[in-house]
């Protein structure tokens, strides 16, 4: 077990389980500050509470002490406090689980559904595969969008945006893989062909943020903006849905497309760190970094032919991983930590990372890759 895996399932997990897990009312923090793992927010998401959801599932499949009570909590809070009478889940939460915001985010409603798959592997799974048809059915009906894809929230809001589409293709993929249902697949395969036909930016091979109701590239301050983690993060996706449907050779050029990429345009020159945005022609919109690009880099390296930057990529995210189980969030232009509290939703991409079975993370504990 490398290091990185090591201080997830034995520092990081506990730690959240203890102290990001709102035993008495039944839900999950918001953040853990750096000093004393303190939360003041005054209200919960549901993004939260289904990334947690589905943190601490992969948890209790790891063998991690507690985390079953704890995705038992997720669920029950989903498909009780945040199902909505007429489907899909509320938004937004007070302190006490009662829904303040019943407005239908797309993003929202697909963690919810990578939660159901998640929890299905660890409990009884026939009623969260209801929940989970259920739910694919209200996002078909309701969501769907006569330009193609889906609708950001209800009602509909621009600009549009790949990214709830990206998660949505996540969560396809996993109802598909625990539950079996080919209408899981069917999606995914319309996903991927909105991604590949719309969001691949054919000069550079990237894929733009932003866009008009048509689907038309949406500009920001003049500027059409390429996340790097999320060319990183369709890359994987794009290799998870050749493996689950066996896609032709488009869906791969397209993925190793997204990667040369980020290889020209998407790596800090100094600290060797994904940035946060640049423009299509590679030039940078932003020198900063945050910590889930590097936990996508990971993922899209470990799938990549060849496999010769998953050391770099893991050794790059140990050094943003804290002794006491917390990470740095965010770094400046120039690669120092900018503080703050570690926000839950984090979680999510370390978890989803670090308990790959890629080979830096496979490696007996004290190899020099991923070392916090």
């Amino acid at each position: 077990m490398s290091p990185s895996r090591h201080w997830l399932l034995h520092t990081s997990l506990p730690l959240w389980i203890e102290h990001g897990v709102d035993w008495r009312a039944g839900g999950f923090h918001e953040y853990l500050s750096r000093d004393g793992y303190r939360c003041d927010a005054s209200l919960r998401r549901l993004r939260v509470a289904a990334r947690q959801t589905y943190v601490f599932s992969r948890a209790r499949a790891a063998g991690v002490p507690g985390a079953a009570d704890a995705a038992r909590l997720g669920v029950d809070f989903l498909l009780g406090r945040a199902a909505l009478p007429s489907g899909g889940y509320a938004t937004g939460f007070d302190l006490a689980g009662h829904p303040t915001d019943t407005a239908a985010d797309l993003y929202d409603q697909a963690f919810v559904l990578l939660a159901f798959a998640a929890a299905a592997e660890i409990m009884p799974p026939a009623p969260l595969r209801r929940a989970a048809l259920a739910l694919l059915a209200h996002i078909l009906g309701e969501f769907a969008h006569a330009a193609g894809g889906f609708a950001e929230a209800l009602p509909a809001r621009l600009p549009r945006r790949q990214n709830p589409h990206m998660h949505l293709l996540e969560a396809m993929l996993a109802a598909h893989r625990v539950f079996g249902d080919a209408a899981f697949l069917t999606t995914a395969r319309t996903l991927v062909t909105l991604a590949v036909e719309r969001f691949m930016h054919p000069p550079s091979g990237a894929v733009l943020e932003y866009y008009e109701e048509d689907w038309t590239p949406h500009p920001v301050d003049g500027a059409h903006v390429v996340e790097p983690g999320h060319c990183c993060e369709w890359a994987w996706l794009l290799h998870e849905y050749q493996g689950a449907s066996g896609a032709d050779a488009d869906v791969a050029a397209a993925a190793a497309g997204l990667m040369a990429f980020v290889d020209r345009h998407g790596v800090h020159p100094a600290t060797g760190d994904l940035i946060d945005a640049v423009r299509p022609e590679g030039g940078v919109l932003a020198l900063t970094s945050r910590l889930w690009p590097q936990t996508e880099r990971l993922k899209a390296e470990s799938v990549r032919p060849g496999g010769a930057g998953v050391a770099r990529a893991a050794a790059r995210l140990g050094a943003w991983l804290l002794p006491d189980g917390l990470w740095v969030e965010r770094r400046d232009a120039e690669g120092f930590d900018l503080g703050g509290p570690a926000p839950a939703s984090s979680l999510y991409h370390l978890t989803c990372a670090l308990l790959l079975d890629a080979p830096a993370l496979t490696a007996p504990a004290g190899a020099r890759t991923s070392a916090p």
